[in-house]
């Protein structure tokens, strides 16, 4: 299957500012464990094939467990996740999928009992460019596992 867009030819500046932005979000205080759960729940919350391949096979070669990685989607009733960890899958639930009323006080105190403002933020960021990645891949239809090549995804061995 070839992809509908690439955003790299397509429009280079934002494509490059976008990656570029993603790398600072990974140098934040967030655990990069964590991150990749992160960008796991989003991606399985917007349907992003490719984005989901992706950082299922990061989290793999970073040392995430693979039971962790397919608990993701039951987090809420999977004794494998901390506190920390759950209120961070709520917080990243609640900006993919906003509802009317937004973020409620109580899930704000619940991610403030377990990080700091800085790390809220940081969060927010890295919720944030995983959606407007998850929109972009969607809509360019890139196939899951074509770029694991270049992205280095093969030493996860997974196929």
């Amino acid at each position: 299957m070839t992809a509908r867009l690439n955003h790299f030819d397509t429009t280079p500046e934002l494509t490059k500012a976008l990656m570029d932005a993603s790398m600072v979000a990974y140098k934040t205080a967030i655990d990069p464990l964590l991150k990749s759960l992160i960008d796991i729940r989003a991606s399985q919350l917007n349907g992003c094939a490719f984005c989901l391949d992706m950082h299922i096979k990061q989290a793999k070669i970073k040392g995430e467990r693979e039971l962790r990685i397919y608990h993701v989607a039951i987090w809420r009733e999977s004794p494998l996740f901390n506190a920390k960890e759950k209120a961070a899958l709520a917080l990243t639930e609640a900006l993919t999928k906003l509802s009317d009323s937004g973020v409620s006080d109580e899930l704000y105190q619940a991610t403030k009992a377990h990080f700091s403002e800085v790390e809220i933020s940081e969060l927010t960021y890295s919720i944030g460019l995983i959606n407007f990645w998850n929109r972009m891949q969607i809509l360019a239809l890139v196939e899951p596992g074509s770029q694991d090549t270049a992205f280095g995804l093969n030493k996860a061995g997974l196929s």
